[in-house]
C-alpha cells in the first residue's frame, strides 16, 4: 500500500470514533506518521484556505503541496485511493459518491450521539442538521424493532408474544413519550438527548442479534433468555445514566425511561 505523504486529515479530537479511524490510517500506513492533527489545535495562520466550520462537519484534508483542501467523503477517498489504486474508478464514479456522501454525512452529523464527547468547549462543533437527526431515529427505531421482534419469540413462556407489531409500536412510543418529556425539562437538548437514547436501544438491540441467530442451536428454556434480555437491559439503564450524565440532564429521564419500560411490561404481562 502506498502511503499518501504531504498530506495532512483534520479530525475531531473531541469525536472518540474520528480518533479511532484516523489513528488507524497512520499505523496502517495510510498516511504518515505526521499526517493526522486536530481541527481544534490547527493555528489561526495555518493552512488559510481550510473553511473551519466545515473541517467540524466533514473531515479535512489538506495538501501541504498546493494547499488544496478536500472534505468529507472525497478525503477519505483520496486516502484510500492511494493506497488501493484499483479502487481509483470506483472512487471517482459520480453516483457512487453521491451514495457515499450522503452515507457519509448520515455517520458525520449523528457522530456526537453515536459516541458521545466527553467535552465539547471548543468554538467550532458539528452543525446540527434535523433532517439526518430525523433519519437516524428512524434508521435505529426500525431496527431495533426488528430485533426485538425476532427476539420476542424466544421468550414465549416467560411473557406473551403479541403481534407482529408490537414492539414498533414500543420502540416507536418510547421516542414520543421521551421525547414529551425532554421537550418539557430540557427542550434545547430535545435532538440531543433522542439521538443519544436511539443509540442505547440500539446498541442494546444488537447485544440480542447474536442470541437471537444461534437460538437455534442453543436451544435454552426462556429462563435463560429472559435473563439475558433483562442483563442487556441492565447494561442500557447504566449507559442512559452516563450519557445523561455528558448530558448534563439529571436522573429525571432515567426514571422516566424506566418508568416506559416498566409500565409497557406491565401492559404486555396483564393484556
Amino acid at each position: 500500500m502506498k502511503t499518501l505523504g504531504n498530506y495532512t486529515i483534520l479530525y475531531d479530537a473531541e469525536c472518540p470514533m474520528c480518533d479511532i479511524y484516523t489513528k488507524a490510517f497512520v499505523k496502517t500506513g495510510l498516511l504518515d506518521s505526521a499526517g493526522r492533527t486536530p481541527y481544534q489545535e490547527l493555528a489561526q495562520d495555518a493552512c488559510p484556505l481550510v473553511n473551519r466550520q466545515r473541517a467540524a462537519d466533514e473531515i479535512a484534508l489538506v495538501n501541504h503541496e498546493t494547499g488544496e483542501v478536500t472534505y468529507g467523503i472525497s478525503s477519505l477517498f483520496k486516502v484510500l485511493g492511494a493506497a488501493m489504486p484499483v479502487f481509483k474508478s470506483l472512487f471517482a464514479f459520480k453516483p457512487f459518491v453521491w451514495v457515499m456522501s450522503k452515507v457519509y454525512a448520515f455517520i458525520s452529523y449523528n457522530r456526537r450521539v453515536i459516541i458521545p464527547a466527553a467535552k465539547d468547549d471548543f468554538m467550532y462543533q458539528p452543525t446540527f442538521k434535523l433532517r439526518y437527526r430525523i433519519a437516524y431515529l428512524l434508521l435505529t427505531w426500525l431496527v431495533t424493532a426488528a430485533i426485538l421482534t425476532q427476539y420476542a419469540p424466544l421468550l414465549q413462556g416467560m411473557v406473551p408474544v403479541g403481534s407482529a407489531y408490537r414492539e414498533y409500536v414500543i420502540c416507536g412510543g418510547q421516542i414520543l413519550f421521551q421525547g414529551v418529556i425532554i421537550s418539557l425539562l430540557f427542550g434545547q437538548k430535545r435532538w440531543e438527548y433522542l439521538g443519544n437514547m436511539m443509540t442505547i436501544s440500539f446498541a442494546g438491540s444488537v447485544l440480542l442479534l447474536p442470541v437471537v441467530l444461534l437460538s437455534g442451536l442453543i436451544g435454552a428454556h426462556p429462563l435463560f433468555y429472559t435473563c439475558y434480555f433483562m442483563m442487556v437491559a441492565g447494561l442500557m439503564f447504566l449507559e442512559h445514566i452516563r450519557r445523561s450524565k455528558l448530558m448534563g440532564i439529571g436522573w429525571r429521564l432515567t426514571i422516566s425511561w424506566a418508568i416506559y419500560r416498566a409500565l409497557v411490561l406491565v401492559i404486555i404481562l396483564f393484556t
